[in-house]
């Protein structure tokens, strides 16, 4: 068995582990002390790392402006297109869609394949691209996450001065953005993680070490199933996919002369599962909405649905990296089948059209009940009439 699939079978492994585990973890209480070792321990802890080990070329800064710039773009094309598959434009639903899929999270779905197939230098590469993905993540979405609460709650007493002293407060208040200004004034003085006493290294490494358990155990605990959820979140994932196959196809196009290595990469990284990151900022809006509540007594208009983030996340995992192994292991049969720009495009358009086959068949099925009950009323009808 190669190294990815191994790779693939043990993360989702520990997802089953997490299922097995609800039945111990009933209570809010013990889900919310699971998040918070994520989000305060965690989280901070290997996002300090990726940063205190960057030595940045300048040559490479254009790979983490070409994710933010792919994360912009695919939000406002998901704003237009979400309601087209049935998903109710300024519903917690579409913000919550709107708030995960343009994420991204390589490191669980993504890194260990491109390390089994394109080497360390291609994973150095997609980590630095990685930091773009970083910025919109934590920053971008946060900024539009607390947007949103405060435009659908506008009886919340604030003026634009305080607005942004509490996101500013906010922010600076998060574990992760204390640990990146942390780690960026670190390196502004050229001090990098090697260079740090060795019992911190060590610490740094073990802590982050918990991260990817923490969050896939996490995720299986916190799933619920919903049957009809996740047929419509397959189908999305599918578009998700599809709309991504595209916009590698153009970046591709525009720009020739890629290696394909680098053509590779820039298919298989926006790939990657929906990012654990945005789904911290939802749950911080979740607890803004609850402090609201219990202070005033009013009602509080939700930003987002918490359950649909959390089956987003256990969904995208297996279903990106699928599609991640599919891509590598095709390549190998043949070149040119993901890294020539009409291939993607037709690729993806294939992925689109299996997301909207679920609607055709409604649409279908619906006329055909119609049909067949305008043909026995006509049938009741001359019976009646022969009467």
């Amino acid at each position: 068995m190669g190294f990815a699939i191994q790779k693939t079978l043990s993360l989702l492994f520990l997802i089953v582990i997490g299922l097995l585990l609800k039945s111990k973890l009933k209570s809010k209480d013990h889900k919310q002390a699971v998040k918070t070792l994520i989000l305060t321990i965690a989280l901070p802890t290997v996002i300090f790392s990726a940063l205190m080990k960057l030595h940045v070329q300048p040559s490479l800064l254009v790979l983490p402006l070409l994710v933010i710039l792919f994360n912009l773009i695919f939000l406002v094309l998901l704003n237009f297109t979400l309601p087209l598959y049935g998903i109710k434009k300024g519903s917690p639903e579409i913000r919550t869609y709107m708030m995960l899929f343009p994420s991204l999270a390589p490191g669980l779905s993504c890194f260990p394949f491109i390390t089994a197939y394109l080497g360390e230098e291609t994973l150095a590469k997609a980590a630095l691209a990685d930091v773009g993905n970083k910025v919109s993540v934590l920053f971008l979405s946060y900024m539009l996450a607390m947007h949103w609460f405060y435009k659908y709650n506008k009886h919340v007493k604030h003026n634009r001065k305080d607005k942004i002293k509490s996101l500013l407060l906010d922010m600076v208040n998060e574990p992760i953005n204390l640990v990146m200004l942390g780690a960026l004034t670190l390196l502004t003085f050229n001090v990098f993680l090697e260079d740090l006493p060795l019992f911190l290294q060590d610490s740094i490494t073990l802590l982050g070490n918990l991260m990817t358990p923490l969050i896939l155990l996490f995720i299986g605990i916190a799933v619920i199933f919903n049957p009809a959820q996740f047929k419509s979140i397959g189908k999305l994932l599918f578009f998700r996919s599809g709309m991504i196959f595209c916009l590698s196809a153009l970046l591709v196009a525009v720009a020739p002369g890629m290696s394909e290595s680098a053509i590779l990469l820039a298919v298989v990284l926006p790939q990657s599962a929906c990012s654990f990151w945005p789904f911290a900022h939802i749950n911080l809006v979740e607890i803004m909405e609850r402090k609201q509540q219990e202070a005033t007594g009013g009602e509080i208009t939700p930003i987002f649905n918490g359950t649909l983030a959390t089956n987003i996340l256990a969904f995208s995992l297996p279903f990106s990296t699928l599609v991640i192994l599919g891509i590598f292991s095709f390549s190998h049969v043949s070149p040119v089948a993901f890294t020539d720009a009409t291939n993607l495009l037709l690729i993806g358009v294939c992925f689109i059209g299996v997301s909207i086959l679920p609607g055709i068949y409604n649409l279908l099925t619906v006329k055909k009940k119609s049909r067949s009950g305008v043909k026995k009323r006509i049938l009741v009808a001359i019976r009646k009439r022969d009467v």
